[in-house]
């Protein structure tokens, strides 16, 4: 497409048009550009530097026979000069421009026009300099920066298409938004702290002290006025235009401003922190963030490969990250109780942090996570705020399961949305019995995300059996038990993770456990504690089958946590033959642990027992690794809620299996799998994850009994359980990398 442009025509020959033509000309030296400015010094210059072939002397005279104009011009200029160029203009000539504020432009068009111009394609890149001028132009200005294009209904997707082709030739990445959203989302993330920069060095300029001030000014004063060095003339441009939008961020920056400097005059430690810590993560996140969400789809954007070689042996002793399930339990009753949680071995993963994030989104202070220290300031089960935006959870299904069950007892309305993986995984598991304790909630089709709870439901509690083991509807009920009337009593037709018990427990609350039976009643309170997160068995389990089926291996796990609901994958591994023995047995903070020391040993095929299948949930992608490697068959049945996971686990595992060699057939509940045994090897071959971080983590460990090296795609929501597994894989034995 780009190859129909071979005139350009800039008018306004500043820093950002300037760049971008000169970086054109780079990428095509055979396009001719044309340039304009009211400054002949300007013009000269840009023709000196080779920013330009030729210049015109007026804007009309420039726009004749162009391909593509491009206005870089300030933003009240841009009217004036569009009644200029009218005449010149033929019908299927491109326009664009590169100000930051689109709804103004917009309007100037209709104005001039009488209607939207079907080939004026609006456009903003997101980069820029305190400097300005021709004399500052940088071919590199826009390498790997954001260019947003705000096409209106009317816009030509030919000419959308031109332009964005141009701004990637420079190494631009595109993006589309809506032209009133663009100028909302300027207004507060570039508009507002330019606006806050330049009255800040106008106050301190006028103080009586200002000489010891500036030349006293640490770092961050220097970094945040920096921009006060801008243009005053574009910024006073931009805040004219764009005045509604600014002044919603400004009211909304002084509110919030008034309530830090009350905060400050009170001594108010916990409103302090609470600003202070949510700021922290907003600025963590800020290339990612939009508007006021503060957590946002990390993984989203990234394509991560590994590549595992194959043959080695594991050694060593060595603590896996923080158990999962422990972690997002110990957040969401911290943050409902009463007084101060203090919170160690937290897991630093994407899910955690997602469900993290939520109650810090409904008002609640968190300080950390720092090496998995987290202080959460509860504020008790009805002391939470309505979030200022839909609630993302990312890839966790636990969050978002565990969350409905205690939004339905808010005052609230509250969305929850994720990524694409968790938004295909179905909810009517949780949200229809919560609609029979009389919650009001609406999903998309098939009972699937995002979920739209309404607040202000009167919640009854009910007695219901599981259809299917759950911890998580199980957990889902019993939280919103802590809000029904009367008592809400869940029966599981299996054990499963007992963790929502056990912590109700720790945190003093009355939790009734008869059997297979759980009873919680509303009207008790929640009591600040402190928890240590053992190391989660599920990361565990990669390491205790490599372990297992790598000759010569020799490692000890600590700290791993050995719930009775949990311990699936270690009672499957011993009928398997492994050798595997705990060590150090205790328990911390109610939940059991122990020391966990596994050696190499030939696997045999077994017929997994059904009564393990909940105890080990999580745990087979690692378990088909183990099979395909054990000696004979090993047949897997009543495991259909793996269908439902991050991904159909067993069909991946299928899939990948077959591709690598192994002779397996999956069935509607599990699968058949006949081991190669002591002298066989997996195969190489490239593995199609579906973005399943369970599924790329096994894969890795079938590389240590393979013959050729194995390829895992997209492997980057691995960080969402086990942040850190490439360098501790490395670290023991393992050949696994991420591809350069």
């Amino acid at each position: 497409m780009t190859n129909s442009i071979s005139r350009i025509a800039i008018i306004g020959l500043g820093l950002i048009g300037g760049s971008w033509v000169f970086s054109l000309r780079e990428k095509r030296p055979d396009i001719s550009v044309v340039g304009f400015d009211r400054n002949v010094d300007s013009m000269e210059q840009a023709k000196s530097l080779g920013v330009i072939d030729e210049f015109a002397f007026t804007a009309r005279e420039a726009v004749a026979n162009a391909d593509l104009i491009i206005l870089s011009v300030p933003i009240l200029a841009v009217r004036e000069l569009l009644d200029e160029i009218k005449p010149a203009l033929s019908n299927d000539v491109i326009l664009t421009d590169v100000g930051s504020v689109k709804g103004c432009v917009a309007k100037d068009i209709c104005d001039v026009f009488g209607a939207p111009l079907p080939n004026f394609v609006l456009g903003h890149p997101i980069a820029g300099s305190e400097k300005s001028g021709i004399q500052a132009v940088d071919p590199l200005l826009f390498k790997n920066h954001k260019v947003i294009i705000t096409p209106l209904e009317e816009t030509n997707p030919e000419a959308v298409k031109v332009v964005s082709e141009l701004w990637a030739l420079v190494g631009a990445k595109v993006e589309l938004m809506n032209v009133a959203h663009h100028d909302e989302v300027l207004a507060a993330t570039s508009h507002l702290p330019h606006l806050l920069a330049y009255s800040l060095v106008d106050t301190l300029a006028h103080n009586h002290e200002n000489k010891e001030i500036f030349n006293y000014a640490a770092g961050g004063f220097r970094d945040f006025t920096r921009i006060a060095a801008s243009s005053p003339k574009m910024w006073h441009d931009i805040f004219t235009a764009n005045k509604q939008a600014v002044l919603d961020a400004l009211d909304l920056f002084t509110h919030d401003l008034g309530q830090l400097r009350q905060a400050v005059a009170e001594s108010d430690s916990t409103a302090m922190m609470g600003v202070f810590t949510r700021a922290k993560v907003a600025r963590d996140h800020f290339s990612k963030i939009l508007a006021r969400r503060a957590y946002v789809e990390p993984m989203k954007t990234q394509q991560i490969n590994y590549i595992a070689n194959p043959g080695g042996s594991l050694s060593g002793t060595f603590r896996v990250p923080g158990d999962k399930s422990i972690s997002h339990r110990s957040i969401m009753l911290g943050s409902l109780a009463n007084g101060t949680t203090e919170v160690s071995g937290f897991l630093e993963g994407e899910d955690s942090l997602a469900t993290l994030q939520a109650f810090r989104d409904m008002g609640v202070v968190i300080e950390g996570p720092h090496r998995g220290r987290v202080i959460i300031h509860g504020v008790g089960l009805h002391g939470l705020q309505v979030p200022p935006n839909t609630l993302y959870l990312g890839n966790s299904g636990t969050s978002m399961r565990l969350l409905a069950g205690l939004m339905a007892g808010q005052k609230f309305d509250v969305e929850m949305t994720g990524d694409e993986s968790l938004s295909k995984r179905p909810m009517n598991r949780v949200a229809n019995p919560l609609r029979e304790m009389g919650a009001e909630i609406d999903t998309a089709a098939e009972g699937r995300p995002p979920m739209h709870i309404k607040g202000d439901k009167p919640l009854k509690g009910i007695t219901y059996t599981l259809p299917m083991a759950s911890a998580q509807v199980k957990s889902c009920l019993l939280l919103a038990g802590l809000y029904a009337d009367g008592e809400t009593v869940v029966t599981e037709p299996a054990p499963t993770r007992d963790h929502t018990e056990r912590m109700l427990k720790g945190f003093g609350y009355d939790v009734q456990v008869n059997g297979d039976t759980v009873t919680v009643k509303s009207g008790g309170q929640l009591t600040a504690t402190n928890i240590d997160v053992p190391a989660d068995i599920s990361s565990a389990t990669f390491f205790m089958v490599a372990a297992s089926i790598a000759p010569g291996s020799d490692i000890t796990l600590e700290h791993v946590g050995i719930n009775p609901t949990r311990i699936g994958i270690i009672n499957i591994l011993r009928l398997m033959g492994a050798n595997l023995q705990l060590l150090n047995e205790r328990e911390v903070g109610g939940e059991p642990v122990a020391d966990i020391r596994i050696q190499y040993a030939q696997l045999k095929g077994i017929d997994i027992p059904e009564d393990q299948v909940p105890l080990a949930i999580d745990e087979f992608p690692a378990i088909f690794i183990a099979a395909a490697c054990a000696q004979g068959k090993t047949t897997l049945t009543g495991a259909e809620e793996l269908r439902v996971k991050e991904s159909d686990r067993i069909q991946a595992m299928v899939d990948g299996l077959q591709i690598l060699g192994v002779d397996i057939k999956g069935t509607e509940d599990g699968a058949i799998i006949n081991g190669f045994g002591v002298e066989g090897a997996f195969g190489g071959g490239e593995i199609v994850t579906h973005h399943d971080h369970r599924i790329a983590m096994s894969f890795a460990v079938a590389s240590l009994r393979a013959a050729k090296p194995i390829k895992i795609l997209d492997c980057a929501n691995v960080a969402t359980s086990f942040p850190g597994f490439i360098e501790l894989s490395q670290n023991s034995g393992m050949n696994v990398a991420i591809e350069s």
